[in-house]
C-alpha cells in the first residue's frame, strides 16, 4: 500500500515540474494570480503546483504550457539527468537525486528574473560571460 503524500513528501517528478513552471513564470515576470486566471485556477493552486504539493493534471499542464508559451516537454527537460537510476515502479526510490537541485532555489529564480530584466542583449551576453568566467575560475582553485 502506498504511503500518504504527507508521510513521504511530494513526488520528485512533481517537484521538478513545479520548479520548471515557477522558474519560467518568474522569468517572464508573470504573477501566480495572472497565471491562475489564465488557466482558471486560484493563485493558491499555482503555489501548490510550483512546490509539488499538488500534481498538475495533464489538461492544466497543457494550459500552463500555452500560457507560458512553451512546449509541454519543457517541464520535463532535465528530468532524466536528475532522476537517473530512479526506478519508476516505486519499489526503490532515490529521492536524493532531486535534493539540493540548484535550479529550485529562490536565489536561482531571482538571478534568472533579474538577468532577463536587462533589456540590452549585448549587456546580458556580457553578464553571462562574466558569470561563466567566475564559475570556471572557481573550479580551477
Amino acid at each position: 500500500m502506498r504511503k500518504p503524500v504527507s508521510e513521504v513528501g511530494p513526488d520528485p517528478i512533481d517537484v521538478h515540474v513545479g520548479s520548471r513552471i515557477k522558474g519560467h513564470r518568474i522569468g517572464l515576470r508573470i504573477s501566480q494570480t495572472k497565471l491562475g486566471n489564465a488557466i482558471d485556477v486560484t493563485f493558491q493552486q499555482i503555489q501548490k503546483y510550483e512546490n509539488g504539493a499538488n500534481r498538475v493534471g495533464s489538461s492544466n499542464l497543457y494550459k500552463i504550457a500555452k500560457a507560458l508559451d512553451v512546449d509541454v516537454s519543457f517541464f520535463f527537460d532535465g528530468l532524466d539527468d536528475i532522476g537517473a537510476g530512479r526506478r519508476v515502479s516505486g519499489l526503490t526510490r532515490e529521492s536524493s537525486a532531486f535534493d539540493g537541485d540548484p535550479m529550485s532555489s529562490r536565489e536561482s529564480f531571482e538571478l534568472m528574473h533579474n538577468y532577463f530584466r536587462i533589456a540590452e542583449p549585448r549587456v546580458r551576453r556580457e553578464m553571462f560571460r562574466l558569470i561563466k568566467a567566475l564559475a570556471d575560475a572557481n573550479k580551477i582553485q
